[in-house]
């Protein structure tokens, strides 16, 4: 029946609820670090961008404007469109194919970012890199969400995240060595980055697809059965037998396009509430990452001294990650979101204040507080809205949420420049924290299965 065609309501239930039993991470070690290259490589070109901008800047003489404009709003601009388009596919043709498709666009656009020759080739490179990354940062959430049981899922998203956050905290490093050295150092950041999306796509042919996208398409029932035995054997395998299923405590979400699920109770209101945190998130978060390096040259620091001195700071990254992978399945996640803006906001203040140690510092916290929101706010996102448009639901927040990272990252320079150094950053200290006032609006996810979260 459930493989002619036929929506078969009794045989979803009974997958996702044996889904649900699953007390452990049912793939193996390798895959999550399949999975955290995506964030690996994510936070690498975010990174890496900042740094590559002054020796772009220089060899094809652009204004400062058109400097920002390329490095940061182009690639948001994608990120924004590419999150809502490809994570709309993956609500309707799958998880897998759509991570498969976001890789490759990363891949490409990274070489072709280090291959420009021009302005409008960089520009046109940029885009497509933003297509992928903003899909791609979307898809890895909602696919580890669905995998992962609900006593873990933020441990286990957070384990992930601790991979791709070295990608932020060693890109300083790499860039210091670089961008001073080589008259092309910037265009080998791009190369690197291109080589680790390369190795990322190859290894993701082996993840297997969301049985709870599976079970929501009658076609695909038999499907998505032959995976979850396979889950179950290796989950027995670690902790002998299993819990019963409970079919009867499982929600059925009726089939529509994706997006019209958010456009109702609840989910709208948590659609808008999202949005706004994301907005306000993001004006700091590529403020601080794609600014602070010019800023501070400006503000009279030597180029190598800038780098270095975020460089030291990018250290608080994985501090921070790890934090989070030791309180975010104990702690109820909103909660940790405001702690985390609450360390931001201590940063940035310190930063704003210009004093070699209070840069550090600073810089340190802020990074920290990088390192502790971004997966637990991620993995918060993705759990508010239900299976048939959790893609959709991510993109459209995080998507247009990325509108104020192109805001702040050019609107924190005209606050420097036209006020001074301690109001720029103290205003994207202040929003971030609003961000995490904010997120205490929102409904309890820890421990809770995604059906009820999203209930």
């Amino acid at each position: 029946m459930s493989g002619s065609g036929k929506y078969d309501e009794s045989a979803v239930r009974e997958i996702i609820a044996r889904v649900n039993r699953i007390p452990v991470w049912p793939l193996s070690g390798l895959a999550l670090a399949v999975i955290g290259m995506g964030y690996f490589f994510t936070f690498y070109d975010i990174t890496d961008i900042g740094f590559a901008m002054p020796a772009i800047d220089a060899q094809f003489h652009l204004g400062s404007s058109l400097s920002l404009f390329i490095a940061l709003s182009v690639g948001l601009i994608g990120y924004g469109i590419g999150s809502y388009l490809i994570g709309t596919l993956a609500d309707m043709y799958g998880r897998f194919r759509a991570m498969i498709l976001t890789m490759a666009l990363t891949a490409i656009g990274s070489f072709g970012d280090a291959l420009s020759i021009n302005v409008p080739m960089l520009a046109a490179f940029r885009f497509i890199t933003g297509l992928g990354l903003g899909a791609d940062l979307n898809l890895v959430s909602s696919y580890l969400a669905e995998f992962a049981p609900p006593s873990q899922r933020g441990r286990l998203s957070v384990l992930t995240f601790l991979v791709g956050i070295l990608g932020q905290a060693i890109t300083p490093f790499v860039a210091l060595y670089l961008v001073p050295t080589f008259y092309d150092g910037w265009r080998y950041l791009f190369v690197i980055g291109g080589i680790i999306a390369v190795i990322a796509l190859a290894l993701r042919f082996e993840l297997p697809e969301s049985p709870r996208w599976l079970a929501a398409r009658a076609h695909r029932i038999e499907e998505a059965k032959r995976i979850l035995e396979r889950l179950e054997a290796n989950a027995m395998r670690k902790v002998g037998k299993l819990p019963e299923p409970r079919p009867d405590l499982v929600i059925i979400e009726e089939p529509k396009f994706p997006t019209l699920y958010l456009f109702r109770k609840p989910y709208v209101y948590r659609l808008l509430l999202l949005i706004v945190m994301w907005f306000l998130w993001y004006i700091g978060n590529y403020g601080f990452l794609g600014d602070s390096a010019t800023l501070l040259t400006i503000a009279g620091f030597t180029i190598s001294s800038s780098i270095l001195y975020l460089a030291i700071g990018a250290v608080g990254y994985p501090v921070g990650a790890v934090v989070m992978l030791l309180t975010v399945d104990k702690v109820e996640r909103k909660l940790l979101v405001f702690i985390d803006t609450v360390v931001w906001f201590i940063g940035l203040t310190l930063f704003a204040l210009k004093l070699t140690p209070t840069i550090i510092a600073g810089s340190f916290l802020a990074s920290m507080a990088l390192g502790m929101y971004l997966q637990v706010a991620y993995t918060y996102t993705a759990e508010n809205f239900p299976t048939r448009a959790r893609s959709s639901g991510f993109a459209l927040t995080d998507g247009i949420g990325h509108v104020g990272g192109a805001f702040g990252a050019l609107f924190l320079p005209v606050l420097v420049l036209s006020h001074s150094f301690f109001v720029g950053f103290e205003f994207i200290a202040i929003t971030g924290l609003l961000a995490g006032i904010l997120a205490l609006l929102g409904p309890r996810s820890t421990g809770r299965t995604l059906e009820s979260v999203s209930a």
